[in-house]
């Protein structure tokens, strides 16, 4: 049987890093298209590694020339401008184009839970998600009008130990040892979903070359559902302290600092379900097997062991106390 060949553009991302492991241990023949500039998630070492910008389409066509691929995952396009790139570069090249969209881009806050694939696309308040619905929209009309294969995923809030899921992320976990109060946005108690990449990257993996998946859209989550305090709680466990919580409303957040209010109103301000029902059907083997509290003690000792990493911003914390101030 011959081996897939992909190629992914970026590689040493939250996501796509775990990706770029799965797909090679599935198997895959993979080349992986990026500057080459990443530190904290090098390349694997079984992937070919192809130095280029995709920024800059002409690098990419000098790199490539005119090779093609069974499939080809952009884990870094976010505007219709870089998914056009995308479409002019790859057009007649490859079996099947797989667009990482994001599960912010449902209808938020949604109308009913659980959320599937069919559930609308519309965010009035993040920028971020509107622009990734314009570049679905794009790729979907391509579809529709020239056959172009396209398969669209949906990320919600994935992580690996790099990421802290936190509003402070670093600062935060400063906080807590330092036994100061922390600030989660409303009371702490609407319903999250955070996964880990390893096991987002096994229903991803399994989508690669799979003639169902052709035109067609799919989120990828846990199945584990938690609210925010115990987010915070499951950290404070693994970093070795009780945690002092003040709620603050999302709202009053958004009002003292704009791009953080963007984030919390457009995405995690609201309770989510994801049903994955739909990936599963193809991937019948998918099932996340990382809970976060085994999540959040990867994250902790993974900083702890990069002191280097411990970035505690004066101005995050500023923030903080003034808002604390003020609740109290």
């Amino acid at each position: 049987m011959t081996a897939l060949k992909a190629l992914f553009i970026g590689g040493t991302g939250i996501i796509s890093s775990a990706c770029v492991e799965r797909a090679l241990d599935t198997g895959i023949e993979l080349t992986v298209l990026n500057r080459g500039t990443t530190s904290i998630r090098p390349l694997h070492d079984g992937a070919e590694s192809v130095v280029a910008d995709i920024r800059e389409p002409e690098s990419v066509r000098r790199a490539l020339g005119d090779r093609e691929f069974d499939v080809i995952v952009d884990f870094v396009a976010f505007t219709t401008d870089h998914v056009q790139t995308d479409l002019d570069l790859f057009r007649d090249r490859t079996g099947q184009y797989v667009f990482i969209s994001s599960a912010s881009a449902y209808q938020t806050p949604p109308a009913r839970l659980p959320i599937v694939e069919s559930t609308p696309l519309y965010n009035p308040h993040w920028q971020y998600s509107r622009d990734k619905i314009a570049c679905e929209s794009l790729l979907v009309d391509t579809y529709r009008d020239s056959g172009f294969p396209i398969t669209i995923v949906r990320p919600s809030h994935t992580y690996d130990r790099t990421s802290l899921p936190l509003m402070g992320r670093w600062t935060d976990i400063d906080r807590m040892r330092r036994g100061l109060p922390v600030v989660v946005h409303g009371d702490g108690s609407s319903l999250w979903v955070v996964t880990h990449h390893v096991d987002f990257a096994k229903a991803f993996v399994g989508l690669l070359g799979h003639p169902q998946a052709i035109g067609d859209s799919f989120h990828i989550t846990s199945d584990e559902v938690l609210t925010w305090n115990q987010i915070y709680e499951f950290l404070a466990v693994a970093a070795g302290v009780e945690p002092r919580l003040v709620h603050v409303a999302s709202d009053t957040i958004a009002a003292a600092d704009s791009k953080l209010g963007a984030s919390l109103l457009g995405d995690k301000t609201h309770s989510v379900i994801f049903d994955n029902s739909k990936v599963k059907a193809l991937v019948p083997d998918y099932v996340a097997t990382i809970p976060f509290a085994l999540g959040a003690r990867q994250i902790i000792d993974w900083y702890d062991a990069h002191p280097e990493r411990k970035t505690v911003d004066d101005e995050t914390n500023a923030f903080f106390d003034k808002l604390i101030a003020a609740h109290s």
